[in-house]
């Protein structure tokens, strides 16, 4: 089941989140995350934009959450989103139906494009947003280095 945040998920969110922090270039950050300071995370961005969670009998499988994606407040109606899986657990469905509720609670905000960075090469994270409609608008090449390797970025935006 899909559902919002709750304070007792920031364990499990810092779990999961840590798996890519420690496993994977699907983050930059390359030093695991405590529990507090998952919760301030949560704090910085939710109830102002949509966390939510895949919870299934109260464990927790997934999360997406919309952010603020510049300070510049002429951007204020654009938002960025971020996705995680628990490992083992990817391709499933639970990714794509993350996003597309994600979507749905956006729309219901002052929210008029969503953007999402993606490390490249990713061939699962870029089909889940392009058949929900997001367009590429950008490829940045060897801007990050993780793991002794030089790592792209490429950028998906949706006009709400």
């Amino acid at each position: 089941m899909i559902r919002s945040i709750l304070s007792d998920d920031a364990p499990a969110i810092c779990s999961i989140y840590n798996y890519y922090i420690e496993n994977s270039c699907a983050t930059f950050e390359e030093e695991p995350v405590g529990i507090d300071d998952m919760k301030e995370r949560i704090c910085e961005v939710y109830p102002e934009y949509p966390f939510l969670v895949w919870d299934d009998g109260g464990e927790i499988f997934g999360f997406a959450y919309a952010h603020k994606w510049k300070d510049r407040s002429a951007y204020r109606h654009t938002a960025e989103f971020s996705l995680y899986v628990r490992n083992g657990f990817q391709g499933r469905g639970m990714g794509r139906a993350l996003v597309e509720a994600l979507l749905t609670e956006i729309r219901k905000t002052n929210i008029h494009v969503v953007v999402s960075g993606i490390v490249l090469p990713n061939d699962g994270c870029v089909a889940i947003h392009e058949k929900l409609g997001f367009k590429k608008i950008s490829h940045f090449a060897e801007v990050g280095y993780k793991f002794s390797k030089w790592l792209d970025v490429g950028h998906w935006e949706l006009i709400l």
